[in-house]
């Protein structure tokens, strides 16, 4: 063709004249007998926003069929009543039957109502439209199609949305497979084909397919190994086995690829999805628009690597042979990548200088660079790793004898596969594979496009490491232009996502996270509070080190709490004095200035840099029910010198990390000794506060008997045990610990 298909999703935003086409279960109801108003409204809605955005959009609906068959239906009843009421006193009808319906009839009588009903609705968005009845003589006569060309034109050129539909009242009945013969050859059986060959004839540059079916699947979907199509090239073909047609109407899947192949040939691209899920109907246009994951893509180009589902198959798969090596193996792979890290030192940074080339500001670089120092220091934290790795995996915590010969014990292993998703710092890549490894996960790791060329290096350099055990495919770099929140869609191969990264990043994760559990916390609402009975000394070192160390930590103060009492002391004065930054003052604690600094907008604020909120309470209790009130359960802080005080805010306050005369920015996993830090969590369950190794492992129970014990509850839910005298059966090698 003159004109190319877009190669990737993300380019269909560019698409400016698109047609939606809408299969017959789209448009029905589930009884196949009236319109699913609902779904039509929703889609009439973004079918309008989209032409309101300047594009240029066409309907090809179904629907005709159904709702002239509801009103001929409705209309044969009754005249049958009125019949029976006329003739009752005679021969009395039968029960009366629901009527068999020609379909050209069904058709006849409900297309004007169809009509009627997209204009309504397409005028409560300021959208004209016009009817275009065509049928398959149309295609085939030079003149007519002429004809229909330029009146679609001449409607798009005035912003009207035409809305197209065969003529069922004349159309035969169809004929099996005679859907598309040739390439060239394309009969308009179903609204599939013919939606094809109107986005080709009106050189469209997309065409969205909506039926009731998700998209494609490499087998009739329902099937146990049948996997989901994201993106489809035209050589896959071989690959697919088809099932059924749709609830209603007469294209299936069959039909519509081959038709969508059709499309593409004449160079627009095409996006089959389904219109019926009531949980994405409202934006499933306007999404495909945008570029999201959703239905199946077709596309001429195919990428060079493989796409993200595979390689997080790959990963997985490899990732259970990295689970099941010696812990001395694993401790190898994560040394030599410590070795290759100094050793290949040029590479790295002959890299990092092209991103660093690319940088926009200052802070960007600050993040980015690399220095042989900073790989020294990478290198000798990966060391520490590789011992932490000889205890990980495999680790009994308890061992039970259940009953005789029957022995349980609950033992360490790898989560499974990890999503971990960071921004420009390039050093998180070798820190992360190195704890994925040594607790026996597979990682999937998504790097900031900013710091691409040096990802690329230290991952090539990660792969070199894990292939000295055959294990090379564990680590993989996501490359392809995937959105994070089509990743966080593949919750049947990903067990646990790790953010590292802005406070935004990790909100826009948890958000998009269905059914994945996230690692990690999405606001760091840090406090201390500063007891009447607290030291002038400890307050202004651990303020200021709290505040002022890092401000943009997740570990800063962001609120100071002080007692009443403290206020107009000299500490009082001195505290105002160091900190000197913009203070935003809290509702009471201003009303007890006459002069007042800038107001607090809320007292739930993360600043991220030199300024912070400070409010007055009367008690540590009431200092404890702000912190419950406004905190984000992350690290909060008492200055006092008053012991029982301290001990009961430790009790009381629910934060992952509470501390007593101490900074907040202790709250750091290399500062508690956990080696590597993954993240802090403020979650309840699984890890909380900072998290090292041991938040990348879960448990088993492995229970070993010897064949003759069997398990039988008695009445009273209590379980009692019959067994033989047997020998207990050997333990597993490598899985038990030395007691």
């Amino acid at each position: 063709p003159d004109r190319l298909s877009f190669a990737h999703r993300s380019e269909l935003r560019q698409a400016k004249r698109i047609v939606v086409k809408l299969g017959s279960a789209v448009v029905t109801r589930g009884d196949e007998c009236g319109l699913a108003l609902g779904r039509l409204a929703s889609i009439v809605e973004q079918v309008a926003m989209l032409q309101n955005q300047g594009r240029e959009m066409m309907i090809v609906t179904s629907g005709a069929v159904a709702f002239g068959k509801q009103r001929l239906r409705h209309e044969i009843l009754l005249s049958q009543s009125v019949r029976q009421a006329l003739h009752s006193g005679h021969n009395q009808l039968k029960d009366m039957s629901l009527p068999v319906l020609e379909a050209r009839a069904c058709a006849a009588a409900g297309q004007s109502g169809l009509m009627a009903l997209y204009e309504a609705m397409f005028t409560q968005y300021s959208t004209c439209t016009a009817q275009v009845l065509v049928t398959n003589l149309d295609f085939h006569d030079d003149e007519k199609r002429q004809n229909l060309n330029s009146t679609l034109q001449e409607l798009l050129r005035m912003n009207i949305v035409p809305i197209i539909n065969t003529n069922d009242a004349v159309v035969p009945p169809p004929e099996p497979n005679s859907d598309l013969q040739g390439v060239n050859v394309i009969s308009i059986k179903d609204n599939d084909s013919l939606a094809a060959r109107l986005a080709v004839e009106m050189k469209a540059d997309l065409l969205i397919a909506l039926s009731d079916v998700e998209g494609l699947y490499d087998s009739p979907p329902g099937t146990d190994d049948a996997k989901f199509i994201d993106i489809f090239y035209p050589g896959d073909q071989q690959s697919i086995t088809y099932g059924t047609k749709s609830r209603v109407g007469i294209g299936g899947m069959e039909a519509k690829v081959k038709a969508a192949l059709w499309a593409l040939q004449g160079g627009t691209s095409v996006v089959i999805a389904n219109g019926t899920n009531p949980k994405v109907t409202g934006h499933v246009i306007t999404d495909i628009v945008e570029g999201k994951k959703v239905g199946t893509f077709f596309s001429e180009i195919k990428p060079a690597g493989p796409t993200v589902e595979q390689q997080t198959e790959m990963s997985r798969n490899s990732g259970r042979t990295l689970a099941s090596l010696h812990p001395d193996q694993r401790s190898e792979i994560i040394c030599h990548l410590a070795e290759l890290l100094t050793e290949r030192q040029e590479e790295i940074l002959a890299a990092n200088k092209m991103d660093m080339d690319l940088a926009v500001n200052a802070a960007m670089l600050n993040r980015l660079s690399l220095s042989p120092a900073k790989l020294n220091s990478l290198a000798i934290g990966l060391r520490q790793i590789s011992v932490a790795a000889q205890d990980s995996v495999g680790r009994v915590l308890r061992r039970t004898r259940v009953a005789h010969n029957l022995e349980l014990e609950q033992v360490t292993v790898p989560i499974g596969v990890l999503l971990v998703i960071f921004e420009a710092r390039p050093d998180c890549l070798p820190q992360v594979s190195a704890l994925a490894i040594a607790s026996g996960n597979a990682l999937l790791l998504k790097g900031g496009k900013e710091a691409a060329n040096t990802n690329h290096v230290l991952h090539k350099l990660t792969q070199e490491a894990l292939s000295m055990h055959g294990v090379k495919e564990a680590v993989q770099l996501v490359s392809t232009r995937e959105e994070v929140e089509d990743l966080c869609r593949l919750d049947k191969m990903i067990d646990l996502i790790v953010p590292r990264g802005s406070s935004q990043l990790v909100r826009d994760i948890q958000r998009a996270a269905k059914g994945i559990p996230v690692l990690g916390h999405s606001e760091g609402i840090c406090h201390v509070y500063v007891d009447a009975n607290a030291s002038i000394d400890k307050v202004l070192k651990i303020v200021r080190d709290s505040k002022c160390d890092y401000p943009a930590a997740c570990n800063a103060m962001e609120t100071l709490l002080i007692h009443r009492d403290i206020l107009r002391t000299p500490l009082f004065d001195q505290i105002i004095d160091m900190l000197r930054t913009e203070i935003h003052a809290g509702p009471r604690f201003a009303s007890y200035l006459t002069f007042s600094p800038s107001e607090a907008k809320s007292l739930r604020t993360e600043y991220g840099d030199l300024e912070c909120c400070m409010e007055v309470v009367d008690s540590m209790q009431e200092a404890v029910d702000h912190i419950h009130k406004y905190g984000s359960s992350h690290t909060d802080v008492i200055i006092t010198e008053n012991e029982d005080t301290a001990e009961q805010f430790l009790q009381q306050l629910d934060s992952a990390c509470v501390f007593w005369n101490a900074s907040s920015r202790f709250a750091d996993g290399y500062r508690f000794g956990l080696g590597a830090e993954v993240g802090i969590s403020t979650a309840r369950i699984h890890a909380r506060g900072p998290v090292g190794l041991e938040g990348l492992l879960t448990t088993k129970w492995v229970l070993r008997g010897d064949g003759h014990t069997v398990a039988d509850f008695s009445e009273h839910g209590t379980m009692k045990y019959l067994h033989e005298n047997q020998p207990v059966g050997q333990p597993l090698a490598g899985q038990r610990d030395s007691n």
